[in-house]
């Protein structure tokens, strides 16, 4: 499977839990093959705990499903 869509099929296995909250993912671009950019929305783009909510969820499941990314970055522009 191509790291897209790899990386696609994890964000779409985060998006129920962050539906719960009022919030929802989107991949912006992949860096290198190595970075994930993705944005959060809704209430997950305010929320004080999106940090957290990235590396701990986002991140480890891209990796379980991506192994060869090395980080997730949230960019919270447009």
């Amino acid at each position: 499977m191509e790291l897209r869509n790899k990386i696609i099929h994890a964000l779409n296995e985060i998006r129920p839990f962050l539906a719960t909250d009022g919030g929802d993912i989107s991949l912006v671009e992949i860096l290198d093959g190595k970075i994930v950019k993705v944005k959060l929305h809704g209430n997950c783009a305010g929320c004080s705990v999106n940090q957290m909510t990235l590396k701990t969820g986002v991140e480890m499941t891209i990796k379980k499903h991506a192994p060869q990314i090395e980080k997730v970055v949230n960019v919270d522009h447009d």
